[in-house]
């Protein structure tokens, strides 16, 4: 009986550290706010890398707004406040579902850490340099949103590819082009540091969709006068490369400078 005894007692002791271990366990790590997460890299993309690697469902895991393509290219997506958009070539905005996929695309939890007031950027560059003197550092990653009226905003979408797929040079000259005119919408994108060139796109890609979820795309020009721009200033950078027998074989060293300038400055 003494033997039975001391083996219950031993259980009733295990099984309570065992419920003490759960109750003092430390409650689970919110989301990392402060990263940018990125699916593959802007020089496989450049390459012809463009099967889907990471289903949108699992993209979301990683943030709430950002920008990316799709499976074979298939349009420009906007991700803003968790709603996930697809702008395709015919000029159609679509939800994105869980089950799709994307061979590139970069996503955070945004949270504005600056707030820099634009009064009049007449183009993009005019922008963009408005938004290179509001950056503490050139150093870091920094998501960017935008509201407001939109005097003028240029955009496209690729149309989808086949296999065997061409370039992104290549892909980029069968683009759709929309102008866009006195628009209500939002800007969505990121800063990348020159360092990281190669990763992803140096400097300012920009994306936009309107306040009513019927236009929008890969921002070519724009024009704004009176709005506000937002920064979310990222200290930590993640990618997650795709696993497959093309990307082991893939050169991702090359200086593919040139071909990543035509394809965003194209249309």
């Amino acid at each position: 009986m003494k033997k039975w005894h001391i083996v219950l007692s031993g259980i009733i002791l295990v099984f309570g550290a065992f419920l003490a271990g759960m109750l003092l366990a430390s409650p689970p790590e919110p989301h990392d706010h402060d990263t940018v997460f990125q699916v593959s890299t802007i020089n496989a993309l450049l390459q012809a890398e463009c099967d889907g690697v990471m289903t949108f469902g699992d993209l979301k895991k990683h943030g709430d707004f950002g920008i990316s393509t799709f499976d074979a290219l298939d349009g420009e997506m906007i991700a803003i406040d968790g709603n996930f958009y697809q702008v395709k070539a015919d000029g159609q905005v679509y939800p994105v579902s869980d089950d799709m996929t994307t061979p590139f695309g970069t996503v955070t939890w945004f949270e504005r850490d600056i707030e820099v007031p634009v009064r009049n950027a007449g183009n993009f560059t005019e922008l963009t340099s408005v938004a290179d003197d509001a950056l503490p550092s050139g150093n870091y990653f920094y998501a960017v949103r935008i509201d407001g009226i939109f005097p003028y905003m240029k955009t496209r979408a690729i149309p989808a590819q086949e296999k065997p797929y061409p370039r992104l040079v290549d892909a980029s000259a069968h683009q759709s082009v929309f102008e866009l005119y006195n628009t209500s919408g939002t800007i969505v994108g990121f800063y990348t540091p020159g360092f990281a060139g190669g990763i992803n796109i140096p400097g300012w890609h920009l994306h936009y969709i309107t306040d009513d979820r019927t236009a929008g795309g890969h921002i070519l020009d724009c024009a704004m006068v009176n709005t506000t721009m937002y920064l979310d200033i990222s200290p930590s950078f993640r990618t997650d490369l795709p696993v497959s027998d093309s990307f082991l074989n893939v050169s991702l060293d090359e200086d593919l400078g040139e071909e990543l300038k035509h394809v965003e400055q194209s249309g």
